[in-house]
């Protein structure tokens, strides 16, 4: 009688230790971890969030206990929401990006808000599971008397000896896995090894102490070293379309794996092959965005610099006096035009035209909302509103550099019926990956009677032609297993990251012969082979790219962003960091031969060293408005 008395003390006891709110929301918060953790994280060890986060939880609980002398409840569920806001935003974020959020996404609250149709459309629907013990908790604290007596009788406070023993050891656990990981070069082995959580707060506290080389001493021959390049005595095709115009068309979220895909005989790209087959075409060509997508793109092929170490070129560069290709082609008399159908407003891009230096732009308040797709005006309209406005400019006696900026194959890739100009096998019908080809398709055939009105105009010959696609439009993260079935169908193989950031250049003109050029380059080298192209000098103009004519197979490419920092391509290889260079990975390009796969701690520190060149630079230019 006395054993059964004890077992059912023991049971109560334990009962209403886990019924206090310390452990409670502990226990919730735990889950609500793992959830993330499964997201986000490959090979998840069952203990490594309970090691991780729950040290972190308990600090905040313990100021709970130490302070909340009313109200301890409802601060309870409100460190429980932000701490669930927390978790859901990596999710999300990681899903989009690949990247682990931090405060600094607060800087693009705006424009998340304008692209939530393509964050959202990467929810699972089990993933809104993190909120539900909030909502039923809201609902029986107001109305079950039960409830309202748990809450009552939990309302004191615990005992702070063994709060404070709690605070303690919770602390001393937070900063043994924050310490030793501050170096690590991989955002997400570090947010694994810290926690996520304590990678959160350390983001915040973390002292941004990186010192600016002077930028007086950053010249053309120190880039070009670090590059391992030298310019050749005679270059190649130099000023082969002197004086033409220059049309650049960026298409939104276009991988190279389409040029000459077929599904079920149904060619996808058409336009885009033709093209290919009648110019040069780069076909292991790299990104070289961040967060700022195809504002990004657009800085960097017009400036040759690196987006910044964290947000978008253009909320952190937009004010300053940039030397771009517009201010190179204006001192050649050329008129300069860009052409986009969302509003200017969206990822600062006002600002980002007046810093290039271009004459003009258009935007939705000149092609307004006809037959609107995702963010404004669709590429038909985009491509018949934009040619009368080119052939009105190459009439005006000058030549003219316009860029066009394609949109309606955006995330989540999800046109309208009428807008399909194919019919999908049934097996991609209803995926991701279905609706992005579908999208991909549609924009190849408004390109298509693009050029067939620029031919028709005589524009055409008369053109130096530059098309790549702006960014990413399959994140690996973002897919689902049928997805990956399908990618891997496409390709033969898995679908990896260097195939992710792989798009597609073509440059065209008349007098220069259609090839096929497999060295590796990126967006960032596009400034200087226009220039060199075009007989624009470059005398005083400082760039981070090369010309992808003239020197040779090497090239060295710095990632930011869609992947860890001190990602790098060179000739052969994609190089991911780890905690460093040593445990890093390397892997081989699309368009490579994995015997060749190799990439050296060299390599991987002048990397480094180009993207803080161009940041130290860019950072100590003068303000556009001086």
């Amino acid at each position: 009688m006395e054993r059964k008395a004890i077992a059912v003390f023991s049971t109560s006891r334990f009962r209403l230790t886990l019924t206090k709110p310390f452990m409670f929301f502990s226990i919730i918060l735990l889950l609500k971890s793992y959830l993330a953790w499964m997201v986000i994280f490959d090979d998840v060890l069952p203990w490594r969030p309970l090691i991780t986060e729950i040290p972190f939880i308990w600090l905040l609980f313990s100021l709970i206990e130490w302070f909340a002398s009313k109200r301890k409840m409802a601060i309870y569920m409100a460190v429980n929401l932000l701490l669930t806001g927390i978790f859901f935003a990596a999710i999300m974020y990681y899903k989009y990006y690949g990247v682990i959020v931090t405060y600094h996404a607060l800087e693009q609250v705006n424009q998340v808000t304008a692209v939530s149709n393509s964050v959202f459309s990467l929810m699972d629907p089990y993933y809104l599971l993190i909120f539900t013990d909030i909502i039923v908790l809201f609902i029986l604290l107001r109305r079950s008397d039960r409830v309202k007596k748990w809450k009552a009788r939990h309302a004191h406070r615990e005992k702070r000896m063994l709060t404070s023993v709690v605070f303690v050891l919770s602390l001393m656990i937070c900063l043994f896995q924050i310490m030793p990981n501050r170096a690590s070069m991989n955002e997400i082995i570090k947010a694994q090894e810290m926690g996520i959580l304590n990678y959160e707060a350390y983001t915040i506290f973390q002292q941004e102490n990186t010192e600016l080389v002077d930028a007086k001493t950053i010249n053309q021959e120190a880039i070009h070293a670090l590059k391992g390049i030298s310019d050749p005595e005679e270059p190649q095709l130099a000023g082969v379309a002197k004086g033409k115009n220059l049309i650049i068309i960026q298409m939104e979220s276009f991988q190279e794996f389409l040029i000459g895909l077929e599904l079920d005989g149904q060619e996808i790209t058409p336009n885009m092959n033709k093209l290919a087959r009648e110019s040069l075409y780069f076909p292991n060509f790299y990104q070289n965005v961040g967060q700022g997508n195809t504002s990004d793109a657009e800085f960097v092929v017009n400036t040759s610099f690196y987006i910044p170490p964290r947000g978008a070129a253009t909320q952190h560069y937009a004010d300053k006096a940039l030397p771009s290709l517009p201010k190179l082609l204006k001192a050649e008399g050329y008129d300069t035009a860009t052409f986009h159908t969302n509003v200017v407003e969206f990822w600062n891009r006002g600002e980002l035209y007046k810093a290039l230096g271009f004459d003009r732009y258009y935007d939705k308040s000149f092609f307004g909302e006809e037959d609107k797709l995702f963010f404004g005006a669709s590429d038909d309209v985009l491509y018949e509103k934009t040619a009368p406005e080119l052939k009105s400019m190459a009439h005006s006696g000058n030549p003219f550099y316009a860029q066009v900026i394609s949109m309606s194959a955006h995330h989540p890739y999800t046109i309208p019926e009428y807008k399909h100009r194919m019919l999908l096998p049934e097996r991609y019908e209803g995926t991701f990956v279905g609706e992005y080809i579908r999208a991909q398709n549609y924009a190849d055939d408004a390109l298509g009677q693009f050029i067939e009105q620029l031919k028709a105009d005589g524009i055409w010959d008369n053109s130096l032609i530059v098309v790549y696609g702006d960014h990413l439009g399959l994140p690996i993260y973002s897919l689902n297993n049928k997805d990956k079935e399908l990618m891997h169908e496409i390709f033969g193989r898995d679908y990896d990251s260097a195939d992710m950031i792989n798009i597609p250049l073509m440059i065209h003109s008349s007098g220069i012969e259609p090839d096929v050029l497999e060295q590796v380059g990126g967006q960032i080298d596009l400034l200087p082979t226009i220039a060199n192209l075009m007989g624009v000098s470059m005398e005083g103009h400082l760039y981070f790219g090369q010309d992808l004519l003239n020197h040779g197979e090497e090239n060295l490419l710095p990632e930011r962003y869609y992947l860890p920092s001190g990602t790098f391509i060179n000739s052969s290889t994609l190089y991911i960091p780890g905690i460093g260079f040593e445990d890093g990975e390397a892997k081989p390009l699309p368009h490579s031969d994995a015997s060749a796969v190799k990439a050296t701690e060299n390599e991987f520190e002048r990397a480094l060293e180009l993207l803080h060149l161009s940041d130290s630079y860019v950072k100590q230019l003068p303000s556009h408005n001086q």
